[in-house]
Formats: C-alpha cells, sequence, structure tokens
C-alpha cells in the first residue's frame, strides 16, 4: 500500500512542481482514502483520486490599480474551480502576500471534502490574490477590489461559482466586491456570501467558523464523557475565527488564555472575559491593530515571534494559517496536558504533528471537518438568497450546531476504530465516498 501511495504522490509532485501546500493536502487524503479504493474497485477503474487531484478548471489574471499617490500597482488574482460534482464552486478568496497558485491549490482542495462533509450541495474552489490590504485605506482597497472583480466575474455566478471571505477579506472586501460585480453584470444575486446583514447577508455568518469549530469539539469531548466547562484553553490568531471561537469558548464555560497575531502572543491567565474580547474585536475589527496592545492594556505577558503552544492547556485550537503547529510544539502540547485539538485554520498543522496527535491518541479534529461551520453557513445564506428570505440568529444557530453535529457522526461512521477514532481518516473518507459517487453517477467529468 506504501507503494502505491508514494506512486500516486510521485506522479501529483511531477505535475504540480514547488507547490509544497498542495502536496501536504493531497498526501493526506490519499493516505486515508487508498486503502478504501484497494477494496472498492469502481473508483480505482474510473480513476476518481487521479481526476480528484486535478482542478475542473484554473484561472489566474493580473490586477493592476492605483495607489493614493497616483502610482500604478500589479497584483496577481487567481480562482480555482476544483471540483463542481456536488454543486457550484463554493470557496474563500484569500488577499495576503503568501498567496500563489500551491497554495489555493492546496485550500481548493481541502474545501472539496470540507463541503462535502456539510451535507449542503456544494462544491469546492479557492480564490485571492497577492495584494495585501494591511496599512492600505479604504479607497486603496476599493479600487483594488473593483478591479479585481472586473475579471472575476467572468467566471462566477450564483448557479457556478459563489466565492465568500478568507484572511484579508471581510464585510469591507465583500461589499467593494459584490458592488462591482453588480455594476458590471446588472443584477443582484447572491454571487458573493459574508455580504452585509441588510443586503443580503446571514445572520451567525462571521461567528459561524469559530462558532462551529467549539461544537466540533463539543461533541468529540461528549465520546469521552466530558464538556468544555472549566477547560483552559489555547487559541491562536486573532481575526474573525479567533474572536468567535473565544466568544463560543466563554459561553460555554470554557476559559481562553492566549491570541496571537503574525508578531507574537499574549498569555493572559485570569482568562479573556467578554470586555476583553470586546477590546480585541475594535482592536482588529475597526483599528487594525496588533495584539501587543492587549498586553500593554491587561498588563499581561506578550511573547514576540512565537506561537501559544507553549503554554499549558486541556484544549488547543489553532485559528491563524496553515501549518503553524510543527510536531514540537504538538509534543509540548501533549506533554502539557492537551487533550483535544480542533482546528479552526485550514491545515495549521504539519504533517509531523499530525502523526504526533494520532500516536498519543489525542482528540484531534482536521480542519476539513471541525472548520466546516463557516462555509456551512455561507451555504445557508445561499438559501437565504435564493428564497429572498432571511432567518433569525437562533435559527441560523442552531442549523449550524446540527450540522456540526452530522459532520462529528460522519467522521465516527468512516474514522472510529475500536476506542479510538481518527478523524483524518474519518473526514477524508466521509468526503470522498459523496463526491466519488456523484462524479461516477456524472460520467466523464
Amino acid at each position: 500500500m506504501q507503494k502505491k501511495i508514494k506512486d500516486f504522490m510521485s506522479k501529483v509532485i511531477e505535475k504540480n512542481p514547488g507547490e509544497t501546500e498542495f502536496h501536504q493536502a493531497v498526501q493526506e487524503v490519499v493516505e486515508s482514502v487508498m486503502p478504501f479504493i484497494e477494496k472498492n474497485p469502481k473508483y480505482q477503474n474510473a480513476k476518481i483520486l487521479e481526476r480528484m487531484v486535478e482542478p475542473e478548471r484554473v484561472v489566474m489574471f493580473r490586477v493592476p490599480w492605483q495607489n493614493d499617490k497616483g502610482e500604478i500597482q500589479v497584483d496577481r488574482g487567481f480562482r480555482i474551480e476544483m471540483n463542481s460534482a456536488l454543486g457550484p464552486y463554493k470557496g474563500g478568496i484569500r488577499f495576503h502576500p503568501s498567496v500563489n497558485l500551491g497554495i489555493l491549490k492546496f485550500l481548493a482542495f481541502e474545501q472539496v471534502f470540507k463541503n462535502s462533509v456539510t451535507t449542503l450541495p456544494m462544491g469546492g474552489g479557492k480564490g485571492g490574490s497577492d495584494f495585501d490590504p494591511k496599512g492600505k485605506s479604504d479607497n486603496e482597497v476599493m479600487r483594488f477590489c473593483q478591479s479585481f472583480m472586473t475579471e472575476l466575474q467572468r467566471h462566477i455566478g450564483p448557479d457556478t461559482d459563489v466565492p465568500a471571505g478568507d484572511i484579508g477579506v471581510g464585510g469591507r472586501e465583500i461589499g467593494y466586491m459584490f458592488g462591482q460585480y453588480k455594476r458590471l453584470r446588472n443584477e443582484f444575486t447572491g454571487v458573493l456570501t459574508g455580504k452585509g446583514l441588510n443586503w443580503g447577508g446571514s445572520l451567525i455568518r462571521p461567528e459561524a467558523t469559530g462558532y462551529g469549530c467549539v461544537y466540533f469539539a463539543q461533541e468529540m469531548l461528549k465520546t469521552k464523557g466530558e464538556s468544555l466547562k472549566g477547560k483552559v484553553c489555547t487559541v491562536s490568531g486573532s481575526g474573525n475565527v479567533a474572536q468567535y471561537t473565544v466568544e463560543k469558548l466563554l459561553q460555554l464555560g470554557a476559559k481562553s488564555v492566549t491570541l496571537s497575531d503574525s508578531n507574537g502572543y499574549i498569555y493572559d491567565p485570569d482568562g479573556i472575559s467578554k470586555q476583553k474580547l470586546e477590546f480585541v474585536m475594535e482592536l482588529k475589527n475597526v483599528r487594525r491593530g496588533r495584539i501587543k496592545e492587549y498586553a500593554a492594556k491587561y498588563n499581561c505577558k506578550y511573547v514576540e515571534g512565537r506561537w501559544p503552544w507553549e503554554v499549558k492547556c486541556d484544549c488547543a485550537f489553532p485559528s491563524a494559517t496553515q501549518n503553524e503547529i510543527h510536531d514540537t510544539d504538538a509534543k509540548r502540547l501533549i506533554k502539557n496536558g492537551c487533550i483535544l485539538v480542533a482546528e479552526g485554520a485550514n491545515m495549521p498543522s504539519m504533517p509531523k504533528a499530525v502523526e504526533v496527535f494520532l500516536d498519543a491518541k489525542t482528540l484531534y479534529a482536521p480542519g476539513k471537518a471541525s472548520n466546516a461551520g463557516g462555509v456551512a453557513t455561507s451555504g445557508f445564506e445561499m438559501s437565504q438568497n435564493s428564497q429572498r428570505l432571511s432567518w433569525t440568529r437562533e435559527e441560523v444557530d442552531e442549523k449550524l450546531r446540527q450540522i456540526m453535529i452530522k459532520i462529528h457522526e460522519s467522521c465516527l461512521k468512516y474514522g472510529k476504530k475500536g476506542n479510538f477514532t481518527n478523524y483524518v481518516d474519518g473526514a477524508n473518507l466521509a468526503g470522498f465516498v459523496k463526491v466519488a459517487d456523484a462524479m461516477l453517477d456524472q460520467g466523464l467529468v
């Protein structure tokens, strides 16, 4: 089996040179599903896995825009339309200097499986640009978003491809892009999710990824007869996902003691209260400042240039970015008593770190399962847009909780082995089977 996996990966690497994040994402899935495919020749004969790792379409384009000094800037835009077997392509748009083809292909590939396990009719895609919104004025961001959408609008639509936000793309950016789409296409449709509440957005959408991750962690703990009440939690990041992870943990009686950004992390042993969280939201969402200001205001520890995985905790919620937990971090977490890791970010754990968690029988949830709440609620927004309706906060939150319970049940179905559940295998197999069967039904697509 290892030889077959190795041979398969050699071909993927040869066809996609230098795209290390994409290779990493494919390797994880292949290791889970290859034994299953061997037992089910219909998938092997139809070359389903070989088809899945090839995007249906890749769009790459230049994005010229003018800064406030009147200087012309040129960035690069992308949209990876990975798989539409289950529905329109669905996945976020990321604006960050690190964005490249390999990272977006990894995210799009992950999105296919994540969207599949939500049980909603959505395919998988991802897009973005190497544009950095940090330090840019509102007018500069608007001009960039309008230029970006001028090209992207040719490739998307409510029944074709429905992008959302991601790192660097919040309500402001979605608004600018939606406005340009409406202007160019002369139509008001649900072509983007994450819209403002007063013009087609869904309640709970900003909270959904963080809330959903905590709901998933809650279900994992239930399998051990435990709950989140009284648990000490470390959270990385300080953006949307991290903020609402902390908020839901507070509501369920847990105590979050860390947050971070690209410069370092804060450690507040007293816990991040509702009042402190409001300060973080104002700091990050309005003033766009650095998390170091939290430490100065609340007189707590700030550690520069490191991640918070050295802090003792019961549960860890990596919610910042890909590959933030290395094997040494994983070992330290386990040594310090961590019993659960639930990923709020996409692939924040390096492959060797995942091995450490699984070998130690830690409750470990990969992002394609535990952070699927964000795209699930994007799916709810699509449904509301199609019906020209708006559901209540309570309705959306309960639908989100039920989706996360269903995802957890799927992971148990495919990943439970004796007393231990391998959530990586569970999520990969649950996602694979649904997409693969749809591809078989639809012929050579």
